[in-house]
């Protein structure tokens, strides 16, 4: 059925000015920091080379079909995730503000992270962690304090290059999306791409470089017979790639009418992973020089994946290599690069929905919001115990906030309002790829299995064991832990409430043959 134009019904949504845009955001939101410093480790720890095969199928079998299932309700119900949802049934708002909720708490503390890269590509030039890169880390630069349960002490090193992070983002996002969160993804995606490679090339020429790389690939087969080994697989496609979070799905929604929706599900899809396998030789080409220098093997190393990879393992291999400072200042600022088109995506995600239910500007929700956030994470991760709540937070908010929001979609689409198959045809009437009836079965049944069986074995460790040495009922674990949870519940359920503003102009729901 025809429809009417964004500006013949007085919409004033914004959107992508062409694919070449979408896509650069796209795969700016998948490409961050989990790449670089998770990817790498979960690989060597999970079967090396013979990894790549369960991972190849969580990203056909689960990532590509959940982001095509993102793509399509965003494109078709044209609205953020609260409004989106809203459209697809009429109780299912909640579901919407509860990943952008979840979006908003990885904001506050994922804006910190990027601010120690940043911070940490100023320290590069005259390499100031060259005597002790664990004690500079903890001691100097975060002034750790373990002790505390919670402390407001700031930390300046910390506090100066966020406050500059969250000047940044706030004026890309109060541009809007073309002008702004699209021209600022073409500008850093690229760069990224270039000093990533950069990086890549001068660890390949290190003494001891190819032991490296021969580690990350070497296939430990016995490790396919583990179910571990696939659920793994699946958790690091699922974070990688930016899907259920609600980000793909607000993308999608500033698509226009008529687009290649499968085809740039693919190309974004094997974008992402094809970064995260040339960041796994980076970094193993890194640690082999490393385990070269020290006379020990790649797996005697510590610190092969997380925040210590990138804060004390590899800024000790950078004062040991020739050349150290310029390598370090390429890596740091990629890092940063990384992160800001990371955040710039969960942040768009938050705005396009107060944009949709309040019907505020983008310079309103950006200024308003902005403010917020980044007090909240001044006050909270740029303090001396900023990093163990940040640790547990980041846990208890991916484990269980973000799997349950990816089984609650899924479920959604495919039980209690079953319309796969008319997006299923809604993919199909507008991409050059047909999509197969089996994505429907992908989507319905074996996405949420596999994600029950993540969210399961999570609740359990945090139910019977607890987290990082915190007992079950440490405080640590309850107020930042559980209490993360809660307040997104909480939150969630209070926006659900609101009324939708009058003032608010939403685009017609896009309808093609064979939809309902």
């Amino acid at each position: 059925m025809a429809q009417k134009t964004a500006s013949e019904t007085g919409a004033t949504r914004d959107q992508w000015t062409g694919q070449f845009g979408f896509l650069m955001a796209a795969v700016g939101s998948a490409i961050g920091l989990g790449n670089i410093w998770r990817f790498p480790g979960v690989a060597y720890s999970n079967g090396g080379g013979a990894f790549l095969l369960p991972y190849l199928f969580a990203l056909l079998g689960v990532g590509i079909p959940i982001l095509l299932l993102d793509y399509a309700l965003g494109h078709k119900y044209r609205g953020s995730a609260p409004l989106t949802f809203k459209r697809l049934h009429a109780k299912a708002e909640f579901l919407g503000w509860w990943q952008v909720m979840v979006s908003a708490i990885i904001t506050v503390y994922y804006a910190v992270v990027i601010a120690w890269s940043a911070a940490y590509a100023y320290y590069s030039v005259n390499l100031a962690w060259k005597q002790n890169a664990q004690k500079f880390f903890l001691e100097e630069y975060l002034q750790l304090d373990g002790k505390s349960l919670v402390a407001f002490t700031p930390v300046l090193p910390v506090l100066v290059p966020l406050a500059l992070i969250w000047i940044l983002v706030i004026l890309v996002l109060s541009q809007g999306v073309s002008k702004g969160v699209e021209a600022a993804n073409k500008l850093f995606l690229p760069l990224l791409v270039v000093l990533f490679v950069a990086i890549v090339v001068r660890a390949l020429f290190l003494p001891g470089a190819m032991e490296g790389i021969n580690e990350f690939f070497r296939p430990d087969w016995a490790a396919l017979l583990n179910g571990k080994v696939w659920l793994a697989a699946v958790s690091q496609i699922f974070f990688s790639m930016s899907i259920a979070f609600g980000i793909m799905l607000t993308y999608a929604s500033y698509l226009p009418r008529r687009f290649n929706l499968t085809g740039t599900g693919l190309v974004a899809g094997f974008a992402n992973s094809s970064f995260e396998i040339l960041a796994g030789i980076g970094v193993f080409a890194t640690l082999g020089f490393m385990a070269h220098q020290e006379h020990v093997t790649v797996a005697e190393l510590d610190g092969i994946s997380g925040p210590i990879l990138s804060f004390v393992t590899f800024p000790t291999v950078i004062a040991m290599m020739p050349g150290g400072a310029l390598f370090g200042i390429l890596f740091f600022t990629s890092l940063t690069i990384a992160g800001v088109t990371s955040l710039l995506s969960l942040l768009q995600l938050i705005s396009g929905s107060f944009q949709d239910k309040f019907g505020w500007s983008a310079k309103t929700v950006a200024v308003g919001m902005g403010v917020i956030m980044s007090v909240v994470s001044v006050a909270f991760f740029a303090t001396t115990t900023g990093l163990t709540t940040l640790d547990v937070v980041d846990s208890f908010i991916n484990n269980i906030g973000v799997v349950t929001a990816a089984i609650a979609m899924v479920v959604l689409a495919f039980v209690v309002k079953p319309r796969l198959r008319a997006l299923r045809y809604h993919l199909n009437a507008t991409s050059s790829i047909k999509i197969h009836w089996i994505w429907e079965y992908a989507i319905g049944v074996l996405a949420p299995l596999v994600l029950s069986v993540i969210l399961f074995l999570a609740l359990v460790d945090y139910l019977t064991v607890g987290y990082g040495g915190y007992g079950v009922t440490d405080p640590k674990l309850l107020i930042f832990g559980w209490g993360s949870i809660g307040f997104a519940a909480v939150s969630s359920a209070v926006l659900t409430w609101m009324k939708w503003s009058p003032n608010a102009k939403h685009e017609p729901i896009v309808r093609f043959a064979g939809e309902e």
